[in-house]
C-alpha cells in the first residue's frame, strides 16, 4: 500500500492536533507517515510548514493530510492557500460554529494555557503530578488524605501510570499503595488506608499476564512466578471484596479506558480539564 504523510501542525504543542487526528485515522488502515510540526507560530514558519507538506505530495504522488489547531489567522492564511494538501481544520469545524451557536468570541488562544505563570489551572495541575510521584508506591503516607484517589492493587498491575495519566490529564491527587504479601497474611488493608476507604479503587489482573510483565523485571523469580501471581491476585481481590472496594482488571484495558472508569465511579470533585 502506497505511503501517504499525515501532518498535525499547530502554533503550539499539536497534541490536540495529533490527538484528534488519530483518533480519526485509527479507524483506517492505510500506510501512514505521521509528521508533527509544533510551534509554527508565525508567517515564516508557515511557508516552510508548506515547502515540507508540497515536498510530501511530490514524493508520495499522492496530497498530504493536515490536521491542523492554528489560531493565528495570518499563519493560517498561508498554510491554506498554499499547501497542497487535505486540510482539516479543527477551529473553522468546531470553534466557528460554537462561536455562532454561543454569540461569544472564541479567544484564539495557542495551546491548553495562554500563559503558565498565570495560570491557577496550570498551577494545580503541576501540584497534582508532584503529589502523585511523592505518593507513588506508598513511598509517603504524608498527607495521604489529600488524595483525590487512592489505587491498590498488586505490584505491577498498573498503579504508577494510571495515577501519573490521572495527575497530568485531570489535575487529580491520585496516590498508589501495593498490596503486598504481608497485607495477605494479616488479611487485612494496611493501616494508613482505611480511614480512606471511600477513595479507594482497585486494580486487579490476570496472573497469567502479572507473571509475565514481572518475567521481564526480574526473570525466573519467585515474585514472577506464576503460581504466585495466582496466589497474590487471588488474595487483592478476596480482601478487595472483602471491603466493598470498586475494582477493575487491567489485563486488556488501555490506561485511558482504566482512568475513565475510574473516574465514573468515583467521581472525585475536583477535576481540571
Amino acid at each position: 500500500m502506497p505511503t501517504r504523510t499525515v501532518f498535525f501542525i499547530s502554533d503550539g504543542t499539536g497534541i490536540t492536533a495529533e490527538t484528534f487526528g488519530n483518533a480519526i485515522l485509527n479507524q483506517f488502515e492505510a500506510n501512514l507517515q505521521r509528521v508533527r510540526l509544533p510551534f509554527v507560530d508565525s508567517v515564516d514558519k508557515a511557508h516552510q510548514a508548506v515547502r515540507q507538506i508540497n515536498h510530501a505530495a511530490v514524493i508520495d504522488n499522492k496530497r498530504p493530510i493536515v490536521f491542523t489547531t492554528l489560531a493565528n489567522e495570518d499563519v493560517f492564511q498561508v498554510l491554506s492557500q498554499g499547501c497542497k494538501g487535505m486540510l482539516m481544520d479543527l477551529f473553522s469545524t468546531f470553534v466557528n460554529p460554537l462561536e455562532k451557536e454561543l454569540n461569544l468570541k472564541s479567544n484564539h488562544r495557542i495551546g491548553r494555557f495562554s500563559d503558565t505563570s498565570k495560570s491557577a489551572q496550570y498551577q494545580s495541575r503541576i501540584e497534582a503530578i508532584n503529589f502523585t510521584l511523592e505518593h507513588d508506591d506508598g513511598q509517603s503516607h504524608r498527607d495521604l488524605e489529600a488524595s483525590d484517589v487512592i489505587l491498590v492493587g498488586v505490584s505491577r498491575s498498573g498503579k504508577t501510570p494510571t495515577s501519573l495519566y490521572l495527575a497530568m490529564q485531570y489535575g487529580l491527587k491520585a496516590s498508589n499503595y501495593p498490596l503486598i504479601p504481608e497485607d495477605f497474611e494479616r488479611q487485612d488493608l494496611p493501616p494508613a488506608l482505611k480511614l480512606q476507604r471511600k477513595k479507594l479503587f482497585g486494580l486487579t489482573i490476570q496472573p497469567e499476564r502479572l507473571s509475565e510483565i514481572r518475567n521481564e523485571r526480574r526473570p525466573n523469580s519467585k515474585y514472577a512466578s506464576l503460581a504466585n501471581c495466582r496466589m497474590e491476585v487471588k488474595e487483592s481481590e478476596s480482601m478487595m471484596r472483602r471491603y466493598g472496594i470498586r475494582w477493575l482488571s487491567t489485563t486488556t484495558k488501555s490506561i485511558e479506558e482504566i482512568a475513565t472508569t475510574i473516574l465514573q465511579e468515583l467521581r472525585p470533585e475536583r477535576l481540571t480539564y
